[in-house]
């Protein structure tokens, strides 16, 4: 199905909000090391808050291990710092410039507070969609009014801007269940 031009900017608008949600989500721990998990973290440094991938280079060498390799050694404390006080529950220890940053176990506990904040996540990325989608039917309602469209066409891309809203909420369905089952399995 192609959607009529009046609606590409929704449709483009709920694509940017579902990669928002991916992007999200692949910063949430599962128990195995990955790279993208300090990509929410910030660390304090020149006076800003500031990426660790513009401060360091982040490897994960083991499946339990998150190495951060911070290229000014002044920075080091700061980006350390950082992690620690982040919200993934981890305990970085500093060797020079490398940081080794060691991904325990998840326990149930924290699998189950997990998927709270998935599944949060998850209906403010659909919020945000309905939102979208409000602003879809309002510009619709005033063409409408404006007499730049009929009440046919009114109808028809109504039905499509639903369709398509349908269609991200789906995939956003799709993604939370994927991921609390990532928590679930490790």
């Amino acid at each position: 199905m192609s959607t009529d031009a009046k609606l590409v900017p929704f449709e483009k608008k709920m694509q940017a909000t579902l990669q928002s949600l991916i992007s999200d989500l692949s910063s949430i721990r599962t128990g195995r090391a990955h790279i993208s998990m300090l990509d929410l973290v910030r660390a304090e440094v020149y006076g800003q808050k500031m990426p660790l991938n513009q401060l360091a280079t982040i490897s994960t060498p083991e499946s339990q291990m998150i190495t951060v390799q911070v290229w000014d050694n002044n920075n080091t404390k700061f980006v350390e710092k950082a992690i620690r006080e982040s919200d993934l529950n981890v305990n970085p220890t500093a060797e020079g410039q490398l940081i080794r940053v060691p991904i325990p176990k998840l326990s149930e506990e924290r699998r189950k507070e997990l998927i709270k904040i998935v599944k949060n996540q998850s209906e403010k990325i659909k919020i945000a969609i309905r939102n979208i989608r409000r602003d879809g039917m309002d510009l619709l309602k005033n063409n409408l009014k404006l007499k730049e469209i009929s009440e046919d066409q009114n109808k028809q891309l109504s039905d499509q801007l639903q369709k398509i809203t349908d269609k991200f909420i789906q995939e956003i369905d799709n993604k939370i269940t994927t991921k609390e089952q990532e928590i679930l399995k490790v």
